[in-house]
């Protein structure tokens, strides 16, 4: 093994024969800025070589020492949130004070919106101080996946809170940021990373985009408060003049490490993509039958995208290229992106009403057949949420309006599917007279306006489905971030005030969902599953409408785990949801007892103190029954109340 350079760590790295050659370029736009959202990176023809993966053991080593002293930063409350009125009014549990007491915040943030980014700023500290190890950096009753989304989330509130809360007592913000901040960069270490190298496709990618989130809120950070120092991941100069001056903001310390991570992750995942099958597209789960669903293509886009905003001047060798069937003339991140688009679009993953169903089997009863030809209706929201940040990454990269044009197009048909009309900004049925026990029809994703995983009326969400619901506000708070600089603006969709005012459009929508979910916080500011219980009046019936009409072309998988039939495969293992992965090598895998209803760590080591609490109060509440109250639906309530502050600074 050969001792190379890291440019990045400017020290030696030892990385094994892989995809990618040559040194790895610095993390810095040439500017020393990150690129504009809407700059046309430039194209480079210039001679791909060989990529190679990075080694974990030395960046571990590297940095221990640094997140020894910032595990030790405790997450310090600033905000206080106004009770509402409700069944449980929540009131917030009192957190670590400012020395001085004395200190309020001051938002640079209208009236109106201070209210919403108190709430998210309340849901935060409640998923950070009752669902965060700060021992291991995990969130322990997560799994990978989630864990990972979770981070995702948590780095995302971070470039929030650094451009909305003002300057004055810039001690005070800061170290309240360094703080959140010291405890994502914990988790890189708390990662299950070999664990999920053998899990699905999805899973893996599931990682990249989680530290280049992480990556972005770094960059935003040192933009906005540090301007004119450097972007290094390790370099203090000499001149302690200059030093003071210069030296890089401490998010950088960790910037190779996150990236390399993300570059190791994704080379791991360019295994699933397939042209045998299908002309291409992302296989779900090497372990099974080939399935090829949309999770897993909108993950490639979307991360293919932002790989190569960070990082344009990646190169690989040309016959790894033609192996993959992607134009050899493109970065190869662009051209992945790009490619899984065209693939995303041409094979028909889209349902009348719209929406993305969840993916496509190949026909094995026919001879020879290569064809996705048998789908799976399911349709889930997360599905229709992870392909926008897709959409505002090509944007950002071609200037192509047709990616916003076809992004603004799938919100409004989740908004629909919702039974909410945008142009009365109300929901197309009655919800505030409805008799006992009743709700409003299945609109398709939801029900009176809120958006709904087909799952939650029955509480029979898995821990995958209680994720779901977060991912799309996440990412539907990217596609509509605000565009700094114009890019082509040849249709009036793609120019920044047209973009900007088509996404206020979707403010009201946003405002009663938080709305609704507002009302499922319990005493502690734990929010439920079902978002619709309290605005329906709490109806807790397992018989009443959940959308499921009888259909062997619907399987939901991510929430029963998959038929044991000929279209799934492995006869002697069955993948569950929240499980571990079944490994080739293992034969079979025992079954939990009931993989729905219980976490990683309570499968491990008996029913947590969460559960059991749930479990003793009274089902006059929807949200404690199944799984109840968890990380997984702490982190959409955050994600919610995220997308409604960033939507309302639009106005």
């Amino acid at each position: 093994m050969e001792s190379i350079a890291c440019p990045c760590c400017r020290r030696p790295a030892d990385r094994p024969d892989g995809q990618r050659d040559e040194l790895r370029p610095k993390l810095r736009h040439k500017s020393g800025l990150p690129p504009p959202d809407s700059a046309v990176l430039p194209l480079h023809a210039s001679a791909f070589h060989p990529p190679k993966r990075a080694s974990w053991a030395s960046f571990a080593k590297h940095t221990m020492a640094r997140l020894s002293f910032a595990g030790l930063l405790t997450l310090l409350g600033l905000i206080v949130v106004r009770s509402l009125a409700q069944t449980k009014p929540f009131t917030p549990r009192k957190i670590n004070e400012l020395p001085d007491s004395e200190v309020h915040l001051k938002l640079q943030v209208s009236a109106d919106a201070t209210q919403a980014l108190d709430d998210a700023f309340a849901a935060l500290s409640v998923l950070q101080n009752d669902y965060f190890d700060a021992n291991n950096g995990t969130w322990p009753t997560a799994i990978e996946w989630t864990s990972a989304v979770v981070g995702t989330v948590v780095s995302g509130m971070l470039s929030t809170m650094t451009q909305a809360i003002s300057e004055e007592h810039w001690k005070q913000k800061e170290n309240l940021i360094a703080s959140v901040f010291a405890q994502v960069s914990h988790s890189f270490f708390g990662q299950e990373a070999e664990d999920i190298k053998t899990q699905a496709y999805d899973d893996i990618l599931w990682v990249v985009l989680g530290w280049l989130e992480t990556i972005k809120f770094v960059r935003l950070h040192a933009q906005l408060h540090y301007p004119g120092t450097e972007q290094a991941c390790n370099h203090i100069p000499e001149e302690i003049r200059t030093a003071l001056r210069r030296t890089s903001w401490q998010g950088y310390n960790y910037l190779c490490t996150f990236s390399d991570r993300s570059r190791e992750f994704w080379d791991l995942a360019t295994n699933g993509w397939d042209e045998t099958l299908c002309h291409g597209g992302m296989i779900w789960n090497p372990r099974l039958l080939p399935y090829k669903n949309a999770i897993t293509n909108e993950l490639w886009i979307a991360a293919s995208a932002a790989m190569y905003e960070f990082f344009p001047n990646d190169t690989f060798s040309e016959e790894w290229v033609q192996s993959k069937g992607f134009p050899g003339q493109d970065p190869i991140y662009l051209a992945a992106a790009i490619e899984g688009y065209k693939w995303l679009g041409d094979v028909n993953m889209t349902n009348d009403e719209g929406l993305y169903v969840d993916g496509y089997h190949v026909d094995r009863s026919k001879p020879g057949n290569v064809e996705c030809d048998e789908r799976n209706e399911m349709v889930y929201t997360y599905n229709q949420g992870v392909i926008l940040t897709g959409h505002r990454g090509l944007w950002s990269i071609t200037g192509s309006p047709s990616y916003l044009d076809d992004g603004h197009s799938l919100i409004r048909s989740v908004i629909k599917a919702t039974g909410w009309d945008l142009m009365r900004n109300a929901p197309v049925d009655i919800i505030d007279r409805l008799p006992p026990g009743e709700i409003p029809p299945w609109r398709g994703l939801g029900r009176g306006g809120i958006l709904e995983e087909q799952c939650d009326v029955s509480a029979t969400c898995s821990q995958d489905g209680q994720t779901f619901k977060g991912i799309f506000f996440h990412h539907l708070t990217a596609f509509c971030a605000p565009i700094t600089a114009p890019g082509d603006v040849t249709t009036i969709a793609s120019s920044p005030a047209a973009h900007d005012e088509t996404c206020r459009m979707y403010l009201p929508w946003v405002k009663h969902n938080v709305d609704a979910a507002r009302k499922t916080r319990d005493g502690a500011g734990k929010f439920g599953m079902w978002w619709g219980a309290g605005i329906f009046n709490n109806p807790t019936g397992r018989d009443i409408d959940n959308g499921q009409n009888a259909t062997s072309k619907r399987v939901d998988y991510r929430n029963k785990g998959i038929p044991m039939d000929g279209s799934w495969g492995n006869s002697t293992a069955k993948w569950e949801p929240g499980a571990k992965p079944v490994h080739q090598s293992s034969g079979s895998q025992t079954r939990p007892d009931d993989p729905r209803l219980h976490t990683k760590r309570e499968r491990s080591f008996g029913r947590s103190r969460v559960v059991r609490r749930a479990s003793r109060r009274a089902t006059s509440d929807p949200n404690d029954r199944g799984r109840g109250r968890t990380v997984e639906t702490q982190m959409g309530g955050l994600a919610l109340l995220r997308a409604y502050f960033e939507l309302s600074q639009r106005t």
